[in-house]
């Protein structure tokens, strides 16, 4: 119950935040989260413990590209503020490198941190943005959420077949096939009350897609996790760890979704 209650609420507040909150206060509310991230983030790969301004003027610079979108919602502002946070990190590296034990493998943390938290959490925004972009991110959200319940109880009960032994060794084969499972019948329900309009032509292949890059987003994070020596990425959703811990999935489901539903119209 102390996981659940908290994920029902959780679950609940973004429902009506993305399909019934005005857009300045979901802008709002995502780059807050992604502020969080990213400190949770900069905890874990740098073992410095800087000084708290210095520590923020970091985790901005890794969530700038979505405080950017989040201002000028569309994909042409994304490459410049990409790039000035990463040229930013850059010359805090330069400046602190007589400092650092092991200078190029925080910058290659850190850069690696505003591509996963910046440059994917950009397009949760830009996704929103779409038409039809409130319902497109409850599936997406749905994906995520049904996958990973789905590949939890499945896992627990008819697991076998290691997935990922040395990533995350409670991962099975069987799991991540229930997930999928699990996600294609989320997105046809959601579609369904949401989209009615939408083929489940469509529906399902993308929802298969989706849950597979899905599981391979909390794999990822599993890797942050193992390379760095944590347990959980943070402690601030009670009995859930920390934003990373319930957005890995999210993160690269959301860009793949927005590619998925705009690049029909660019080719």
């Amino acid at each position: 119950m102390k996981r659940v209650v908290p994920g029902l609420l959780i679950a609940a507040l973004w429902l009506i935040l993305v399909l019934l909150g005005p857009i300045w206060l979901f802008c709002l509310v995502v780059v807050a989260a992604v502020l969080l991230a990213a400190d949770e983030y900069t905890r874990m790969v740098d073992g410095r413990s800087p000084p708290l301004p210095e520590r923020w003027a970091i985790n901005l610079l890794l969530a700038l590209p979505v405080v950017v979108v989040a201002l000028f919602p569309r994909p042409v502002f994304l490459l410049p503020a990409l790039l000035a946070a990463f040229f930013a990190l850059t010359a805090y590296l330069l400046y602190r490198y007589r400092d650092l034990a092991d200078p190029y493998g925080l910058f290659v943390r850190l850069v690696f941190g505003l591509v996963y938290i910046g440059l994917l959490g950009a397009h949760v925004v830009l996704l929103r943005f779409l038409p039809e972009g409130g319902p497109w991110l409850i599936i997406a959200s749905a994906i995520t959420a049904a996958s990973d319940s789905g590949a939890y109880f499945v896992g627990r009960a008819l697991g076998r077949r290691k997935l990922c032994a040395n990533i995350s060794p409670n991962k099975t084969v069987e799991g991540a096939a229930g997930g999928v499972v699990a996600g294609v019948v989320a997105t046809l329900l959601f579609g369904w009350l949401l989209l009615p309009a939408v083929s489940w032509h469509f529906l399902v292949p993308a929802a298969i897609v989706l849950a597979l890059v899905g599981i391979a987003g909390d794999l990822t994070e599993s890797i942050i996790k193992r390379g760095t020596g944590s347990k959980d990425s943070g402690r601030c959703l009670a009995g859930h760890g920390g934003i990373l811990d319930r957005a890995d999935s999210l993160l690269f489901v959301t860009p793949s979704l927005y590619l998925l539903l705009v690049l029909p119209g660019w080719l």
